[in-house]
């Protein structure tokens, strides 16, 4: 069982640089779904449904199987997400294999624009961490004092200062649920794992829309091809599972 009184403990400021390195840094999956011409969402104010039943149920279960499900800010602020494991049978599970119900939240912003009213944390004792620079930290611990653990990085978050303390807390699996933002960062930060890309059997069509990726320098490129692992059909999406290292 991973010890997470780090996570629970008084909710102040700290900086990630004055905690010991962890040993290693967990295994990231990296979750997406996407149109066909690889929009997450439309430009819309109401969410995007890409995904089905089925599939839902597939991610409540990988859910299931980490220790830390990590969004950007900017999804919490579009969607409002629990990012709660949904299945009680798998919620039980995981309590008896002396787990917390729901993995740990993570979320990340540079800005500290956060609601503290957000659904990603209001829900029960699910340890939260809220990854930001060190100029945003402090205010943003005292709007978060109740409900967070924030954590200062540096100047700019970065992915390879956000694994090194997700590793020193114990957690060995992060899903990366996005945004397009997030899953750039990660990427092209090479540090990412496994990639699950479902994709809808529709297009989008609009430019001011967000996308899976922004532009970026990414490490898989046509000379470093990711690895696919999986295909498997999904009612009337399909799952493309990749191993990008």
């Amino acid at each position: 069982m991973h010890d997470t009184r780090r996570v629970h403990s008084p909710h102040r400021a700290h900086n990630a640089r004055d905690w010991n390195p962890a040993l290693s840094r967990p295994y990231v999956l990296l979750s997406v779904a996407a149109s066909l011409d690889g929009y997450i969402d439309d430009a819309s104010p109401d969410r995007l449904l890409l995904s089905n039943d089925e599939d839902f149920d597939r991610v409540d279960d990988v859910r299931a199987s980490v220790d830390a499900i990590l969004v950007g800010a900017n999804t919490i602020r579009a969607d409002n997400p629990r990012l709660m494991v949904r299945s009680d049978e798998r919620r039980d599970k995981r309590v008896a294999d002396g787990k917390a119900a729901t993995p740990i939240k993570v979320t990340i912003t540079n800005a500290g624009d956060l609601d503290a009213d957000a659904k990603f944390f209001a829900t029960g004792d699910v340890g939260k961490i809220v990854y930001t620079t060190d100029s945003s930290s402090a205010g943003l611990a005292e709007r978060l004092v109740d409900v967070a653990t924030v954590v200062g990085v540096g100047p700019t978050v970065n992915a390879e200062a956000i694994l090194d303390d997700l590793g020193s807390r114990g957690v060995e699996r992060l899903m990366v649920e996005g945004g397009g933002t997030v899953h750039t960062m990660f990427l092209t930060s090479g540090l990412v794992d496994e990639v699950h890309l479902v994709f809808a059997p529709f297009l989008v069509g609009d430019t001011s829309a967000p996308r899976f990726v922004n532009a970026g320098a990414f490490p898989q490129d046509p000379s470093h091809r990711m690895r696919l692992a999986e295909t498997r059909q999904i009612g009337d999406c399909v799952l493309l599972r990749y191993l990008p290292r």
